[in-house]
This record gives C-alpha cells, structure tokens and sequence, in this order.
C-alpha cells in the first residue's frame, strides 16, 4: 500500500472503488493541468462564491493582541466548504457524473454540496446523521430547499461517523454513475490532496492580506480542526514560512491528534480515535462539524514533523468564545471556529491569524439551549 503522507494515507477501500478512485485521480490530475479549469473554478469563486473573503481586525476580542479573522462565513453559504464543493463539482461534470452522494455533520458541507449541485443541475444526496439532524435542523431545511434529498442516518453515535459510512456504502453500489463529494481532507487518495488544494485558497488569500496590512507575517496561524480541510486551507499559505507557527484545535472530546493512534477510518491511515484493537471510538462534541473520531492524514503528519501543533478546547470553553466573539466584535461564529478562538487568550504571541470557517446562524440553538 503506497501511503502519502509518512505513514499516513492511502487507499483501504474495497477493490470495486479502486477504479472510480484511479478515475478520479487521473481527471483530478488532468483539471489541475487544464487553465480552463482553473480559470472557471476562479470565476466561480469569485462571481458565485463571493471571494476573497475579508480579513478583519477583532479589536476587542482579546485585549492586547492583533487578533485577524479571515472571514470564510461570509463566503455563500456561511462556510469555507464552498471552495471545495465547487471544485469537486467541475470535476464530477468533467468525469460525467451528474449524481452527487455527501455526508455532512454540522450540515455545512451538505449545504454546499446542495448549493452546487442546484448550481450544476445534478442530483443531490445527503447522509446526515439522526442526532445531527436535530442539531442542525436549519441546515437540513435548506439543504431541501435546495433539492437535495436528506438520508437521515440512525445506527451507531448518529452522528458524522456513520454518515460518512453510509454515504461510502451509497457510492460502492453507484459508481458508473456517482461522485462522492467528501467534504474534508479525509478519506482515500486522492480525496486528501484534492480537499487541500481547493481550501488552499484561503491561506493563500490570507498570507497575502496579512502582509497588505500588517507588512509581515503572523506569528501564528490558529484554525479548528474536525476532518480539517479549513485548517489544511490556512496552514497551506505558511507551510513553507518557519516562522509561522500553525496551531490545530479539536474539540476536547474527539481529539483524535491529540490523544488518537494510528488506525484506518474510512479509506485512509491516519491518527484515530481507537483501542488498543483499532477499533474506532465515539467522538463527542458539542459542535456537529467536530464530531468525527479521527483527522486527515496530511494533518497526523504535520503533527509527527513537530511543524504543527494540535490543542483541546472543551465545549464550554468554545461556547464563552462563541458569545464572546459575538458580544465584542459583533461576528457571531460557528461553533466550530468558537474552538480555535477559545485556545487565542493562552497564545503567547502578539500577531494572531484566525481562520472563522463558518457562521454561527446553525448553532443558535444549540447555544441557547
């Protein structure tokens, strides 16, 4: 098995999905070669999307610190999903797949896939799991507005896990016609790659916004990470700067970097929730979109290199970050980037970038429970 991150990566995935995975691969690498296919994913970006996203100086959040947020909930949707739902689309229509398959957790990513499939015209299909759906029922109502069909998914934790199983078993038996749209960078090769390079926009939007404003770099570059794909946007604009130090933060019950070890969940090798067996761990959080037992596999190999470092929040810690933030900028997040905000008052450094991946109109009422 060829691993692509260290020890990480990989395809673990029954032999009927390696050829839609060699498929895949080869358009993925053929689009990446193509300027017309850069040049339409950028107009999207731009006409449909809604980028650049700002960056925007919270002044009042954590006294005594340049705190940036760079702004990926106002982006359509509400969320940094877009950039890769987008980009996963262009590829489906290039390979003649006009059947989307998707898993969602905190619902943004279903959204988003919803949204470019209305977009495209193609069929959409969501797994969601049950407890989720009651979490986020605001997501689920727009994801139908939108045309899509929500499977609701009602074994196990009911949660992000066994969507992501469902939506894998839904491709297994569709293939020929189907694109499965992963929403993170987990997943196997060349999912990973494929996630990273199309959320990679935003650090290289916000490397670039940084130094327009500040005149150097940040010190450090903080965003939260479930499967990670927001994290592994921004990390990809300071991989190759030092002197930017890249900081991870989970939710404090499903710190699969933190406390995991090396296991295979859903196609790929990487650091996991699991036993001494590899058996696969509940998760728990209060944030949907953090409710996932393991990370993308680029993500366990930035650990293991030392250049990032991955953090716990609890909920309640994300929850005062979350009305925090409301209370003194007037940005009300998403519960998921309330984590990497709550880890921003115990940093050491004066110059903090922050990666806002999503609103928080989704979580009110979870909040104000």
């Amino acid at each position: 098995m060829q691993l692509t991150y260290g020890q990480y990566g990989g395809r673990f995935v029954p032999e009927t999905l390696i050829p839609a995975l060699d498929e895949l691969d080869a358009g993925w690498r053929e689009a990446s070669e193509d300027d017309s296919f850069h040049e339409e994913l950028d107009r999207l970006r731009r006409e449909y999307g809604g980028r650049p996203t700002p960056l925007t100086l919270a002044e009042r959040f954590a006294p005594g610190t340049r705190l940036y947020l760079k702004r990926e909930d106002l982006m359509h949707t509400g969320a940094h999903k877009l950039n890769n739902a987008l980009g996963q689309a262009l590829i489906a229509e290039r390979l003649g797949k006009r059947r989307i398959v998707a898993e969602t957790g905190a619902g943004m990513h279903g959204v988003a896939a919803a949204t470019v499939c209305a977009r495209f015209g193609f069929e959409c299909v969501v797994y969601m799991g049950a407890e989720d759906m009651r979490r986020q029922r605001p997501n689920v109502e727009r994801m139908r507005l939108l045309g899509a069909e929500v499977r609701p998914v009602e074994f196990g934790t009911r949660t992000l896990k066994e969507a992501t199983s469902e939506a894998i078993r839904d491709w297994i038996g569709s293939v020929e016609t189907t694109h499965y749209l992963i929403g993170s960078c987990v997943g196997p090769q060349p999912y990973p790659e494929i996630v990273r390079e199309l959320q990679a926009v935003i650090g290289r939007e916000a490397r670039a916004q940084i130094l327009e404003a500040e005149e150097r770099l940040p010190e450090v570059a903080v965003a939260c990470v479930g499967g990670g794909s927001n994290a592994i946007g921004l990390f990809a604009g300071f991989l190759d700067d030092p002197e930017v130090r890249l900081v991870g933060v989970e939710a404090g019950g499903a710190a699969s970097l933190g406390t995991g070890r090396t296991a295979v969940l859903h196609g790929s090798r990487s650091s996991v929730l699991a036993d001494e067996d590899g058996q696969v761990l509940d998760a728990e959080s209060i944030s949907a979109g953090l409710d996932y037992p393991g990370s993308g596999p680029e993500h366990a190999f930035l650990r293991d290199s030392g250049r990032a470092e991955y953090l716990p929040a609890s909920d309640d810690e994300a929850l005062a970050a979350f009305k925090r933030l409301a209370r003194t900028e007037g940005i009300v997040p998403a519960l998921e980037p309330s984590h990497a905000l709550a880890r921003v008052p115990d940093l050491e450094e004066n110059l903090v970038l922050v990666c806002l991946s999503g609103r928080g109109d989704k979580d009110l009422d979870q909040v104000l429970a």
